[in-house]
């Protein structure tokens, strides 16, 4: 008992919402604490309960859900307070508290509140500010989700090397911070305060689990900000570990997928893997590349890309992305609208610089794809070149499919709405996003009546900022709003009516945005399309110009070969997994 209060004390006098509360004080509350564990999901009190008293979180995260919006609204960190409001207002709990981690908790009753706050003022005054402080924050609604640090990798089967994978993701999250692997022989017998300091002294920390649903794996991934399932592609699709998904979502974790690869992508793998796992994002593993691009986006410190709409301005796109890559800034994740959609989903593909503009020459200058003319019933075209362009490009690929992760955008008519393509044929979901009202009869398609995204949203980086890649770049290449006394054509019309955004759009657009690139396009005009090469370089200069005077950005290292050495986390790893399997 002794042990419990000094323990309970030293936790109050590193509490920062209690700075200047006499010690003596601080002894009355620690003598009175009950100390308890609160396991990862757990709810730690219910909005409109009765409150018991004050918590002192002494390890681990909570989270706090308000019926104000979706999601958690804030996070309490291990040294802070949580549940003074009740006890000031003598009112009902007015949010649900649940632990995002194994916790450690001290509470302090209501009753011992009440004596203490009779005689020290400076209590009460601490408790009172800290509700002042957290009211004014929920006002401004500045909660911004923590960054993730700390990984599960949940391996499907015995065929997974996952002591290979964990130690290359590893390297590739230590060139980012400090970083540590953990696995059930350091763990396995740990309190919550030894998981609490080992996420305390690294940047990141990578549990590794086992394929099976034991004590550890469940251990593992009630600790994690996201759980990376992992998976051989072409093996088995088998069910994983019962429990984690529903885990993960009650207390808000991410689950994602990486889907290792022998050679080449097996097609439509993904899309079996994915069926009824509640992935928020997959991942391609095929070489060391990839493992940099699934640490930049497990940690939220990737790069997406989103290209606009702007008919044959859209070229301008190629010289963006050529001078990007020639920059050295990754291209984490890409989507875009109308013909940004299109040249984004070529570089999803993994295209060349030199590939994408020989494939885009070819469907687009050498012949006009909208002069399939027709009696103007729908459309003023068929869209058939199109679609039959489209599908050449991009074969039966499906999006889950692409090296990198990718979406593009159509307008339902049905619903009136934006719909965001992340599954399915490449060519099909761009047949729905190009699909101009008025140039091209729309696409009919079970979800409803599909229209060129541009109507909507020419420029979605809201989308790709739901994803939260990490660093948003958004290219626009959109119509400019004064035709001035030129002769317009109704295919021009049709073209500007659908992508011409107000002022207050494109403020909105450039506040989503961390980086807007807008390159110098006022003399080439939507339809012409053999200002091809003359629009590739004017974004291509125009980008290379912004990104040498622009710091902040992130750039990919070259790559250095290390001397070799023992690698004495992966021997001890492999023994592991060796006395698992043995062990049946």
């Amino acid at each position: 008992m002794e042990l419990e209060s000094r323990r309970a004390m030293e936790s109050l006098r590193d509490c920062a919402d209690l700075a200047g509360v006499d010690p003596a004080v601080l002894e009355d509350l620690a003598a009175s604490a009950v100390h308890f564990s609160l396991p990862a999901g757990c709810m730690l009190f219910e909005a409109g309960s009765d409150p018991e008293g004050v918590y002192l979180l002494a390890s681990g995260r909570l989270g706090v859900k308000t019926d104000a919006r979706p999601g958690l609204t804030a996070e309490i960190e291990h040294g802070e307070l949580v549940g003074e409001a009740g006890w000031l207002l003598g009112a009902q709990r007015s949010a649900t508290v649940i632990a995002l981690r194994d916790s450690e908790l001290l509470l302090v009753p209501n009753t011992a509140l009440d004596c203490i706050a009779a005689r020290s003022t400076e209590f009460s005054l601490a408790l009172a500010r800290l509700c002042a402080r957290r009211l004014r924050n929920s006002n401004r609604q500045d909660y911004r989700p923590k960054r993730a640090h700390i990984f599960a990798i949940v391996p499907n089967s015995i065929e997974v090397d996952v002591a290979d994978f964990a130690t290359r993701l590893v390297d590739e999250l230590g060139k980012a911070g400090r970083t540590e692997l953990v696995w059930d022989a350091r763990a396995t017998t740990q309190t919550a305060a030894w998981f609490n300091r080992i996420e305390e002294m690294n940047d990141y920390v990578v549990y590794v689990a086992n394929w099976t649903a034991s004590g550890w794996t469940r251990q593992c991934c009630r600790q994690a900000d996201v759980i990376l399932m992992t998976a051989p592609a072409g093996g088995t699709v088998r069910k994983w570990p019962a429990g984690i998904a529903e885990g993960a979502r009650a207390r808000g974790a991410r689950i994602e997928l990486a889907l290792l690869h022998r050679e080449n992508i097996a097609a439509g793998r993904a899309a079996a893997w994915l069926e009824g796992l509640p992935a928020t994002l997959h991942h391609h593993i095929l070489d060391a590349a990839d493992y940099g691009r699934l640490a930049r986006l497990l940690m939220r410190r990737g790069v997406g890309l989103v290209l606009s709409g702007g008919g044959a301005r859209g070229f301008a796109h190629l010289g963006v992305i050529r001078a990007l890559r020639e920059a050295k800034v990754p291209l984490d994740f890409l989507g875009g609208a109308s013909i940004g959609a299109v040249i984004a989903a070529g570089a999803a593909m993994g295209w060349s610089d030199e590939e994408m503009r020989l494939r885009y020459r070819r469907g687009f200058v050498d012949t006009n794809p909208v002069n399939d003319y027709t009696l103007p019933f729908i459309a003023l075209t068929r869209g058939r070149k199109v679609s039959r362009l489209l599908e050449r490009e991009y074969g039966e690929v499906l999006i889950e499919d692409l090296p990198h992760p990718y979406f593009c955008v159509s307008a339902n008519l049905t619903t009136g709405r934006l719909l965001e393509h992340r599954t399915g044929r490449v060519s099909q979901a761009l047949r729905a996003a190009v699909a101009i009202p008025g140039v091209m009869p729309p696409v009919f398609d079970e979800q409803g009546v599909l229209v060129d995204g541009a109507a909507i949203n020419n420029l979605p980086v809201d989308v790709m900022q739901h994803h939260a890649p990490g660093l948003v770049i958004g290219c626009d290449v959109g119509a400019d709003r004064n035709f001035g006394k030129r002769r317009v054509t109704i295919f021009q019309v049709l073209m500007h009516a659908g992508m011409v955004n107000s002022s207050a759009s494109e403020r909105t657009i450039r506040e989503r945005a961390d980086v807007l690139l807008k390159p110098p396009l006022t003399n080439i005009d939507l339809l012409n399309w053999h200002a091809f090469d003359r629009a590739i370089e004017a974004g291509y200069d125009y980008a290379r110009r912004v990104l040498e005077g622009m710091d902040g950005i992130p750039r990919i290292a070259s790559l250095k070969v290390a001397p070799s050495k023992p690698n004495f986390a992966l021997m001890e790893m492999e023994k592991r997994l060796a006395a698992n399997f043995a062990a049946g």
